[in-house]
């Protein structure tokens, strides 16, 4: 069996932040999501989080993953005193305990996967996972034998100046034994510079305890103010933006555009600078998104181009050609070969295919057929102060320029609205329709 505790306890003080430290989002994720997630590949039994400073608001925040049990830590004493909270609940269980922080959020699964593999293949009482830093200042120092097995670990701030120049760092990310781990709790003394109980002295009452060193050392990077949540996301973008480079995507001035890691993308889609990718939004192969653009939880089907625009919460299908300027959001569906051009905003509408709203058009609580062709500045009048009322348009209708629809009403199919007509009553198949004041010119007159 095997079960995960994650430290989420702290204040986090150097963040600056009414927001618990773990909290903080990095990407579309919390800093202690990414850890939970982290252990995913392991599978473990039981994954319980360990909450001190503003628990509530951690319970509340990621209480939607089932898995998750919250153990309260009511002092800060240290990483041994937030383990020895584990006692009650971890009772009768027989397994692996990972331990690992809750502000370390670059873990890649497969480096769990090894530490857990590494602990069981070698019968190990406890394993951890260290990595060697150029600066290794502020991480406590790990010293071992030509086998791995570790002989002491000294924090940093306790470090003697020779022990300070090895550069062996102790990433805090741990496989212990239970059992074991359990027996060794009542041993550990707060006989140190922060008066804690530190979790890495249980090493001297363990054994063997072995180290599995991590090649890439961002790995491990921990999060303590905004300077090193910003590192981290560099860190977190150049992993997705790679991957999606060799998986057949093409990124012109990849450091300017952001992608979150739940998107999904097609092949041959080229994505253009200041590009913004969020959420769970699909790209279809053969799009061209950008420059320019934010979407977010939105579908772009195959071949589709996206210029200069902000779409969300929306599906747009294949071969349509979207702004520059153009805002889609609130659940619009957009049909096959459609344009939607400058300046056009379309809220919560259904649009068939082969529409055109080429610019300067408000597009709100509609449904619009096959073949319409919209004029520019067009308005679906949705709003009574009160309540929001659909419009809908047939296909093949053409709207004139400036032309404003009183909602709600229906429009026919095959109906052409002359430009400047605002629509109050519904108008049947095959009409025109011209709703607007009578053109008056009274010759040779001037302003007195």
């Amino acid at each position: 069996m095997l079960a995960v505790a994650i430290l989420a306890a702290g204040k986090g003080t150097r963040m600056k932040s009414k927001l618990p430290k773990v909290l903080h989002p990095l990407g579309s994720k919390s800093l202690v999501e990414r850890a939970i997630e982290s252990c995913n590949t392991v599978k473990p039994d039981r994954t319980l989080v360990i909450i001190g400073y503003e628990g509530d608001k951690i319970e509340n925040a990621i209480n939607h993953l089932p898995e998750v049990e919250f153990v309260e830590q009511k002092e800060q004493l240290g990483t041994g005193h937030a383990i020895m909270q584990l006692v009650p609940y971890l009772e009768d269980f027989t397994g692996d305990l990972i331990v690992l922080n809750g502000d370390v959020p670059l873990l890649r699964p497969e480096t769990i996967e090894e530490l857990v593999k590494t602990h069981q293949k070698h019968n190990n009482s406890a394993t951890l996972l260290t990595a060697h830093l150029p600066k290794p200042k502020g991480y406590g120092r790990v010293f071992c034998d030509a086998n791995n097995l570790v002989t002491q670990i000294v924090e940093d701030r306790d470090c003697n100046d020779a022990q300070k120049q090895n550069h062996r760092i102790n990433a805090g990310v741990y496989c212990f034994h239970w059992q074991s781990l359990k027996e060794a709790l009542p041993k550990l003394t707060t006989n140190n510079d922060q008066q804690e109980y530190y979790l890495t002295e249980v090493v001297d009452f363990l054994n063997p305890v072995m180290a599995l060193d991590v090649p890439d050392h961002s790995e491990i990077s921990g999060i303590n103010d905004r300077c090193q949540l910003a590192v981290a996301y560099d860190i977190l973008q150049a992993r997705v933006k790679e991957a999606w480079m060799k998986a057949g995507v093409t990124m012109i001035d990849p450091d300017s555009i952001t992608i979150d890691e739940t998107v999904q993308l097609g092949m041959d889609v080229t994505i253009e600078p200041q590009t913004h990718l969020r959420g769970n939004t699909v790209i279809g192969a053969g799009c061209k998104i950008g420059p320019g653009c934010l979407i977010d939880n939105s579908i772009i089907e195959d071949n589709s181009t996206v210029l200069y625009s902000v779409i969300s919460d929306s599906k747009v299908s294949t071969n349509t050609k979207i702004g520059p300027y153009a805002h889609l959001r609130g659940g619009v569906e957009l049909g096959e070969n459609c344009r939607v051009g400058n300046f056009v905003e379309i809220k919560k509408s259904s649009i068939g295919n082969k529409t055109n709203i080429a610019h300067l058009s408000y597009i709100g609580d509609a449904t619009l057929g096959n073949q319409v062709n919209i004029g520019a500045g067009t308005i679906t009048a949705n709003y009574d102060g009160v309540n929001k009322h659909p419009t809908i348009i047939g296909d093949r209708t053409k709207t004139g320029s400036n032309s404003v629809f009183v909602a709600p009403v229906t429009i026919g199919k095959d109906v052409t609205v002359g430009a400047g007509s605002v629509i109050t009553h519904d108008v049947p198949n095959d009409s025109l329709a011209i709703a607007r004041g009578k053109q008056r010119v009274i010759e040779g007159w001037k302003k007195s």
